[in-house]
């Protein structure tokens, strides 16, 4: 990118309310776990920044009212989530060649009335507590990395996490961009909702 480049950034605030009005849900039961929840979920914020013509990063943040040492345990508790991750079909470890972490990850949706999966093996950094980056080393995508940012804030006597979880992404020409952006959009707000509800299904009394 050169220097004197200015990216194009949109930023959208969602809340559940918003799953229902987004078309591209309508083909999935993704909102099902959320409508049956006893508590109002957050605002996801989201941001689109266009990196190049056929790249694009894509930040979504959320403010979960636990310490960050829960919402560590959860992340990184890799193989289970697909157990709650809305069209995570598999998430496994596997050996990796220097010791790391390597994770293998199939993610299975509806676009434009056919199934598509989309498989990527990432290979992740851990930096606890307030960070877990990660960077496609096989996959589907020309290019896909990213990271997981736990920031702390205040609660009055307790304390909440403010949770960034941010990709780019580079698809293959013969994946619909304009298709692809909006999905994993869509996704990342549906991500950070279940995180969200997990944590608060395992931590509150």
């Amino acid at each position: 990118m050169k220097a004197n480049h200015i990216p194009k950034v949109t930023e959208k605030h969602y809340n559940t309310a918003d799953l229902n009005a987004n078309p591209a849900s309508k083909d999935t039961n993704l909102e099902t776990n959320f409508d049956a929840a006893p508590v109002t979920l957050p605002t996801v914020a989201v941001q689109i920044e266009k990196l190049a013509e056929r790249q694009r990063q894509i930040s979504a943040t959320i403010q979960i009212p636990h310490p960050v040492e829960k919402i560590w345990q959860v992340l990184t508790d890799y193989e289970s989530l697909a157990d709650f991750i809305p069209n995570l079909a598999k998430s496994r470890l596997l050996e990796h060649p220097d010791g790391g972490i390597r994770l293998e990850q199939i993610g299975s949706q509806r676009l434009l009335n056919f199934n598509f999966c989309a498989r990527v093996v990432l290979d992740l950094e851990e930096c606890f507590p307030k960070e877990i980056n990660f960077r496609m080393v096989e996959g589907d995508f020309k290019g896909f990395s990213g990271s997981w940012c736990l920031k702390p804030y205040s609660l009055g006597e307790f304390m909440g996490t403010h949770l960034c979880y941010t990709i780019q992404v580079w698809p293959k020409l013969t994946m619909p961009l304009k298709i692809i952006e909006s999905r994993l959009t869509n996704d990342m707000q549906l991500n950070l909702l279940a995180i969200h509800e997990r944590v608060v299904q395992f931590y509150n009394v």
